[in-house]
């Protein structure tokens, strides 16, 4: 009897140790219902004013679909800031210490930096973590079927290039209007500022038009010596490709030597409050291209303004809310939470997700009109749908002006010219497989 008492109390023990060894994979249950996104932002140095509105953008949208919705279909979005300071190799850094962070580890990396977006796109594949680079990085990279990892969303620095062109064009009457003209790009000698390059030089091939090349070095804040040059070559126009400092800069510099800001155009990375509030009424005139509309009128900004600031949790200020690159940062995290979104509905609905499966995520886009109203993205920006070989989606773009106290939005949307860049795509693609010696995706891994 005794011997029979003692087996029993010896098989509760056991059993009693062996529901507390499983106690622990409670919480780990618990934390697996997270997606964790890596943010590499810059607040700091002379590109902090036109970082931290992005950042904050993309760090209120988080909150909002946390606080309103609950997450992603019920999976909580984790997240951590690293600083890198626009610096391509504090960018790295920050990306090899979030990368393996989470659950599933980093879901999606926004580089923020096209120095930084090269150099992952050597990474991505390795690291199975796909990269957005909307309206930024590697133009090439549009190709899904030669860089399955980036995914150039909305627009390339080719697209805006071409559409820049167009837009002039149109202005003059016609491209016939533009041969003999004079064009000068003035541009951060870096990648960012290197991209649009290509497609500058094929179209003043094409129309015979005087292209002009001045690169700006560093952050921009010194540009006299190229202000002299414009003032004494006289171009008949001026394309802006800067950022930071480097735009308030232009644009003053443009004032004092008396070059008309009716003639200058910047990329949308050009184009936001930053770029302009400094200069006020000094810059009236000057055009850029908009990726998307602003204001804080959408409802995702009014749900923004309503769940996330007025309970305190705001990241920056109230005002700054719908601002340009506020609402681009916004965007950008819309288009990562959807694509997470669409990968639950093959790879299990409420369930976080690989880096693999966002991609296929990502590759499987479709966000049509109605579904953009259903967001609160009405009239902020166009439908988007990408496939295994289109990782952008989308390649359209409006002109805004400045009229010395605020951005006035064009009515006109220009796609860029697919017969000019997709050869370009596609023969730049190429040139990258043969370099690294890699092999074009197959359509069986379409699938996957």
């Amino acid at each position: 009897m005794r011997k029979s008492i003692r087996n029993t109390l010896a098989a509760l023990t056991v059993a009693v140790c062996a529901g507390a060894a499983l106690l622990p994979q409670a919480p780990a249950m618990a934390q697996a219902k997270e997606q964790f996104f890596p943010l590499l932002v810059y607040r700091t140095g002379p590109y902090g004013p036109n970082g931290t509105p992005w950042a904050n953008g993309k760090l209120d949208y988080i909150k909002l679909i946390n606080s309103r919705d609950g997450g992603i279909n019920g999976v909580k979005i984790t997240y951590e800031e690293c600083e890198f300071g626009y610096l391509t190799d504090r960018g790295l850094e920050c990306y090899e210490r979030l990368k393996t962070k989470g659950p599933t580890g980093a879901t999606v990396i926004d580089p923020q930096s096209t120095g930084v977006a090269f150099a992952l796109t050597d990474k991505a594949p390795a690291d199975k973590i796909p990269l957005i680079t909307l309206g930024y990085g590697r133009a090439d990279t549009r190709d899904g079927m030669a860089f399955p990892w980036n995914f150039p969303m909305m627009g390339s620095y080719w697209t805006g290039a071409d559409i820049l062109i167009q837009h002039i064009a149109k202005k003059l009457g016609g491209f016939d209007k533009l041969k003999g003209k004079k064009i000068t790009l003035v541009y951060h000698d870096s990648p960012f500022g290197k991209e649009p390059i290509p497609v500058l030089q094929e179209r003043s091939k094409m129309h015979g038009f005087d292209l002009s090349l001045l690169p700006v070095t560093g952050a921009g804040v010194e540009q006299k010596a190229v202000w002299l040059q414009i003032r004494q070559h006289r171009p008949d126009f001026t394309l802006l490709w800067g950022w930071g400092v480097m735009n308030s800069t232009a644009l003053k510099e443009a004032q004092a030597t008396g070059y008309p800001r009716d003639r200058m155009f910047g990329v949308w990375w050009s184009g936001a409050e930053p770029d302009v509030k400094d200069v006020g009424a000094g810059a009236k005139g000057y055009s850029a291209l908009a990726l998307n509309s602003s204001g804080q009128n959408p409802k995702v900004m009014q749900d923004i303004l309503k769940l996330v600031h007025e309970k305190g949790q705001g990241s920056g200020p109230r005002d700054e809310v719908g601002s340009v690159l506020y609402t681009r940062g916004v965007i950008i995290q819309m288009l990562t939470i959807e694509a997470v979104r669409r990968a639950q509905e093959r790879f299990g609905k409420g369930k976080p997700i690989t880096g693999e499966q966002m991609r296929w995520g990502l590759e499987n886009l479709a966000l049509d009109q109605k579904r953009l109203d259903a967001l609160g993205f009405a009239g902020v920006m166009r439908p988007i749908s990408t496939s295994c070989a289109d990782h952008m989606g989308s390649d359209t773009a409006r002109v805004h002006v400045w009229d010395g106290t605020k951005w006035v939005m064009g009515n006109d949307w220009y796609q860029a010219d697919d017969a000019i860049l997709k050869p370009m795509v596609r023969a730049s693609a190429a040139r990258y497989l043969a370099e690294k010696k890699i092999t074009m995706r197959t359509a069986a891994d379409c699938s996957k």
